[in-house]
């Protein structure tokens, strides 16, 4: 049984915190998308920041609900949490973003990489959509590489993780952790993809490197996870010293060049996620669906022959 077919991997689980400076990690797993959702707490302050959380879609009936995103709201409130930031790492190419959702309901600041501006610049073209997107209108916040920001007491900080997309970014918080979304999987699954519009493959490499590069004990959170043959309950969480030493992809050393060629050929046996030429049409848009028509929908512009 995969972990999409089993309703049982629906969970959450705790990373505790390592003491002063540390963050408290509750991962909240989705299993639709496979996507790995976080709510990153201070301990001093029960100051909060929600990350990558998802809004939830049916692509057969383009309908939209807030399951996911509900069981985090819930979750904040019984844990009398203070929510400070909603952040994106990336506008996704696999799920909807809660991002605006979830500002109706704490009121605070939205945040995304800057170069998320790059992106939608991209995503007009194909969607032959000239005057869509504006994400310094839809975020409170653009990061640059090299960023700081507070969640409560904890130092937090930016780094450009390009690869996946072209303006992806890694927050690093507090002491050890830093939340790497779609750069590395888990250990056992090796890394994200890189065929996406605006994606590298030999960025993506420069990037995990960059991540390999943080202290031994950093904890990473990675932004999916759809298990293996042999394990059937998704994982979210590994050292930085636990990839170096044994992610299947890049573990033990392996050189750039060959990278590429093991990231290559796996990507072109992969199809494009079913959600994708939809979601990018929230995403960019800060998890708003397109602007109602005067009957009061929304509708999305698909393109054909595209993909």
């Amino acid at each position: 049984m995969s972990i999409k077919e089993n309703p049982e991997t629906a969970f959450t689980r705790t990373s505790a915190s390592n003491g002063k400076g540390s963050p408290e990690i509750a991962g909240f797993y989705e299993p639709d998308t496979g996507s790995c959702q976080y709510v990153c707490i201070d301990p001093e302050t029960r100051a909060t920041a929600l990350i990558d959380v998802v809004l939830n879609f049916d692509p057969v009936t383009c309908s939209t609900n807030t399951q996911a995103a509900d069981h985090i709201v819930d979750f904040v409130r019984n844990e009398d949490l203070k929510v400070e930031w909603i952040l994106d790492t990336h506008p996704h190419a696999d799920h909807f973003t809660a991002g605006a959702y979830l500002k109706e309901i704490f009121d605070c600041p939205t945040g995304i990489g800057e170069k998320t501006c790059d992106i939608a610049e991209l995503w007009r073209d194909i969607y032959n959509l000239p005057d869509a997107f504006s994400p310094r209108d839809d975020f409170d916040r653009l990061f640059a590489d090299g960023d700081t920001f507070k969640i409560g007491n904890l130092d937090c900080s930016v780094m450009l993780s390009p690869g996946h997309t072209l303006g992806s970014v890694t927050y690093r918080t507090g002491t050890d952790a830093a939340f790497v979304h779609d750069t590395f999987m888990h250990v056992d699954s090796g890394t994200a993809r890189a065929d996406f519009p605006g994606a590298s493959v030999d960025e993506l490499f420069d990037s995990l490197h960059a991540i390999l590069d943080l202290p031994d004990k950093t904890r990473l959170f990675i932004g999916h996870d759809y298990g293996t043959d042999e394990r059937h309950e998704p994982a979210w969480e590994a050292t930085v010293a636990e990839h170096r030493a044994n992610n299947i992809h890049v573990g033990g050393g392996v050189s750039k060049s060959e990278y590429v060629k093991i990231r290559t050929e796996k990507d072109q046996g992969l199809t494009i996620p079913d959600r994708m030429l939809y979601a990018l049409h929230v995403n960019l848009r800060g998890g708003r669906l397109p602007e109602a028509e005067p009957d009061g929908h929304s509708y999305f512009k698909i393109p054909a022959n595209r993909f």
